[in-house]
């Protein structure tokens, strides 16, 4: 797993949108079974309650379903995983957008200031 999580941010949130993201990419698939939570939590150094409590965020929006004693599975409908991750991106898309206003740059500014970053 290559995924390292930002400490100054709520760690849930941010393992639900990895976990969404490796759905969204092809790394999971259809009625593929997720790690164990142990093993899911060993792996991204975090503890064994947050990956529950994310699994449990994804199976309320039907990206996954969980099988008592069987364990965690990616939903057939792996389209609800993308378009959640989707949310995300628009969201932080949003974020961004907002905090350059804040910082007196204007929709135009911030274009030219991502292609020369990008150069």
């Amino acid at each position: 797993m290559s995924w390292k999580p930002d400490k100054d941010k709520p760690i849930c949130p941010q393992l639900c949108e990895y976990i969404c993201l490796s759905i969204a990419t092809g790394v999971y698939g259809a009625g593929d079974k997720l790690p164990s939570v142990r093993e899911m939590a060993v792996t991204a150094g975090v503890n064994p309650n947050t990956v529950k409590r994310a699994y449990e965020i994804l199976e309320f929006r039907g990206i996954v379903t969980s099988v008592r004693n069987q364990g965690t599975f990616v939903s057939e409908n792996t389209l609800i995983a993308k378009e959640s991750l989707e949310n995300m991106r628009r969201q932080k898309t949003a974020e961004y957008f907002t905090d350059m206003k804040a910082l007196g740059m204007d929709a135009e500014a911030v274009k030219k200031y991502i292609e020369e970053w990008n150069a």
